[in-house]
């Protein structure tokens, strides 16, 4: 058995849960006096990808955006989370060669639960953050281990749950948070690689159709 830990958004999806959960807060009115809270929101992603802003301190700018959001409003946001094309396809084809796959993020568990739902997909582990609500809205705050905790730590604890070696390993992403576990896996490979990951990549992926021949050349599939 092989191990291959995905990044979620950028990689296995194209979607971006807090930007889906700033429109949300655009058409409900919340996006208050400074304009669109979508738009700062990318922007503010867009930094944290190209490793000009620490990627705990984007990830708090993002969700006290979110501030006063209803949970009904949010799960129509993660309702909208879906899966790049071709992934539940590469996914499947891993698990029935009994491949472990996790998905690690600093994403949310519902977005990534609604996109995985919605394809008729599983996995084996899903390692996400969390956005806290009182009295039926978010907090504006976010908690989960991939706050502050890296990716690499995440891999690592999976590699001792499931025996693997570190190095028959392979980790899927594209953005700066994405690095330890790149830097740490057997095989890194980058899905269309921002600039400040991409030297850090043994392979690198613009899609997931290129993703699957990869896999199937390195033996995933036997």
């Amino acid at each position: 058995m092989t191990l291959v830990a995905f990044d979620f958004d950028g990689t296995l999806s194209d979607s971006e849960m807090t930007v889906l959960l700033g429109e949300q807060c655009d058409r409900v009115g919340l996006a208050g006096v400074d304009g669109s809270a979508a738009e700062r929101m990318a922007a503010i992603t867009r930094g944290a990808m190209n490793d000009e802003i620490g990627y705990a301190e984007s990830l708090r700018r993002r969700c006290a955006l979110l501030d006063g959001l209803a949970l009904v409003d949010a799960e129509v946001a993660f309702g909208e989370v879906t899966l790049r094309a071709g992934a539940a396809d590469v996914v499947a084809r891993l698990r029935d060669a009994g491949v472990y796959v996790a998905i690690l993020t600093g994403g949310f568990e519902r977005g990534v639960e609604a996109a995985l739902g919605a394809a008729g997909v599983t996995v084996d582990a899903v390692v996400a953050n969390r956005l806290p609500a009182d009295d039926g809205r978010l907090t504006g705050e976010v908690a989960g281990p991939l706050v502050e905790g890296t990716k690499d730590d995440a891999l690592e604890v999976l590699v001792a749950a499931t025996g693997e070696a570190l190095s028959d390993t392979v980790a899927v992403g594209d953005g700066a948070n994405d690095l330890p576990m790149l830097e740490a896996a057997g095989l890194a490979v980058g899905f269309d690689p921002k600039p400040a990951v991409e030297p850090s990549c043994d392979a690198t992926v613009e899609t997931m159709a290129e993703l699957d021949t990869l896999f199937e050349r390195r033996g995933l599939y036997s």
